[in-house]
């Protein structure tokens, strides 16, 4: 489904700031996966999910999506059939829009109304209704209100549906509970687990919490330095514990995890 092959990032080549971001990664995605991807700030975790989306082409290496190359496609045309959502719930929409103009620009963005006088129609209107009701945030009745009044949490609610109002050929999610409050986050996670399984969406999540890395999906990735370290399967998830999690981590990577944003909470 996605393949990536000997992708390599460096930013600041030949100068003494030189970073290696991505270095040699290999990682193959079946149809259907739910990977969730561990890290400490800089593994390269969302700089993974950058050269994914296009937002910067790869040094070295091939991005193919389901068998097509598109290591030199645009981001915007990746778009169509990648969706993509942020930690920042102010990324993901444009506040000083309607909820229904944002839909609907997702809509178009995605679909195959790609003509300058597309236009949505009353029967887009009501499918828009029908996808914001099973929010159960009563944001269907609110459909002219501005994105930029809402709290965070409808916000990336709201995001999560643009992201899969056409359901996307993969979707990457990037810490997209983490500046929530506890209560939003755990409805946006549940959330997030029933659209991706009801339109059987293949994903990728960067998350800060390993237990719910554990639990979430059916696979979990580690990255270090650029690299991905380790790779585990559903029935290896099953019979690991954080603490053996973070061994494993220590002899793949020969080096201790450096325990940032709070990963091993709770």
């Amino acid at each position: 489904m996605l393949k990536l092959e000997k992708c390599t990032k460096i930013f600041e080549k030949g100068t003494i700031n030189e970073k290696v971001a991505l270095n040699q990664v290999d990682l193959k995605v079946n149809k259907g996966d739910f990977i969730t991807l561990l890290g400490s700030n800089g593994a390269g975790k969302s700089t993974l999910f950058n050269a994914i989306a296009g937002t910067f082409l790869v040094d070295e290496g091939k991005i193919l999506l389901d068998n097509e190359n598109i290591t030199y496609v645009a981001d915007y045309k990746r778009a169509k059939v990648i969706g993509r959502m942020f930690q920042d719930p102010l990324k993901g929409t444009a506040p000083h829009m309607t909820i229904e103009e944002n839909l609907a620009l997702a809509y178009l963005r995605a679909g195959q109304k790609t003509a300058s006088f597309s236009r949505i129609s009353k029967k887009d209107e009501e499918y828009f209704r029908e996808k914001l009701s099973m929010l159960n945030m009563g944001l269907e009745d609110r459909m002219h209100t501005l994105v930029g009044t809402l709290s965070g949490g409808q916000r990336q609610a709201l995001t999560l549906l643009m992201a899969t109002i056409v359901t996307p050929k993969l979707l990457l999610l990037d810490e997209h509970t983490a500046a929530l409050d506890p209560q939003a986050a755990e409805k946006i996670t549940a959330l997030t687990k029933r659209i991706v399984e009801e339109n059987e969406i293949t994903c990728l999540m960067i998350t800060h919490h390993m237990k719910q890395a554990l639990s979430i999906g059916n696979r979990t990735l580690f990255m270090s330095n650029g690299r991905i370290v380790m790779d585990l399967n559903e029935e290896e998830r099953k019979q690991i514990s954080v603490n053996e999690l973070l061994e494993r981590f220590k002899e793949s990577s020969k080096e201790e995890f450096d325990n940032d944003r709070m990963m091993l909470s709770e």
